[in-house]
């Protein structure tokens, strides 16, 4: 079911992103079903970086905004985290949290999690502290632009990675595909792209409002990443099955791979 493209300034006026947490990170006996993305997404993201050795002075996040979990596991390997958002109201929201406002998202339960895969539930506190400290910067990024961060001009990063963004900000395959080659550029030879990827879904719900994403199976990202310049060195993925009131998403897939 093919839904009509949601623009940006559409998201500006009605994605509300203290709901998205609420509905999408938020472990619960009754959240089964996201649990178990949430999960797999930690479990490889850990896989990635804890296991995986990726790992450099700085990593730049793609548009992931207002989430911090992307980051758990990466903030052990790198020396500064670069978070990037497109819309000030996702921007702003990290904000919040770094600055420890009242009323931000508990990231608790996420943590935990993650610390436990780490062998030790109990250091979320310092866990928190080390990704406050690590990231550095956030900036506004636009991955249709050739450079995301411009007007800025930065250093290539020893990492880039993009959770469950992409797939919401282009409309089409083409426009998918030129995005993945604009991300590359902030990549330097040898570094390493992380991509985190809603497989095979039209659309999302926050709250009552609906967000188009687009249809994506595995060997059209796999495609487009080598399209983009990179060389895949291992991807996971995975079956999943969402409320129909909720999404319509039916897998997803973690990969990592290296800018030739």
């Amino acid at each position: 079911m093919a839904v009509l493209f949601t623009e940006k300034d559409l998201y500006a006026q009605h994605f509300d992103p203290k709901k998205h947490l609420e509905m999408y990170f938020t472990f619960h006996p009754e959240k089964e079903d996201i649990n178990v993305l949430i999960g797999f997404a930690l479990k490889n993201l850990h896989k990635a970086f804890h296991l995986g050795g990726i790992k450099g002075d700085t990593l730049i996040d793609i548009e992931s905004g207002h989430t911090i979990y992307q980051f758990l596991s990466a903030c052990e390997c790198f020396r500064e985290i670069i978070a990037t958002g497109y819309m000030d109201g996702i921007r702003e929201e990290l904000q919040q949290w770094l600055r420890k406002e009242p009323g931000v998202f508990n990231w608790g339960s996420v943590g935990k999690y993650v610390c436990e895969l780490e062998g030790d539930r109990e250091k979320w506190v310092q866990k928190e502290e080390k990704v406050r400290k690590a990231i550095k910067r956030v900036l506004k990024c636009d991955v249709t632009q050739p450079n995301p961060l411009a007007p800025l001009s930065l250093p290539p990063a020893d990492c880039v990675l993009s959770t469950l963004f992409l797939e919401v900000a282009c409309p089409d395959l083409p426009t998918y595909r030129s995005a993945l080659k604009n991300i590359s550029s902030l990549v330097k030879p040898g570094g390493h792209l992380v991509l985190f990827v809603a497989l095979e879904a039209n659309f999302y719900m926050v709250g009552l409002q609906r967000f188009s994403c687009l249809f994506l199976d595995q060997k059209c990202v796999e495609e487009a990443v080598k399209g983009a310049g990179f060389d895949i060195e291992w991807l996971e993925g995975t079956k999943v099955i969402f409320p129909p009131a909720l999404s319509d998403v039916k897998g997803a897939c973690v990969l990592v791979a290296r800018k030739r």
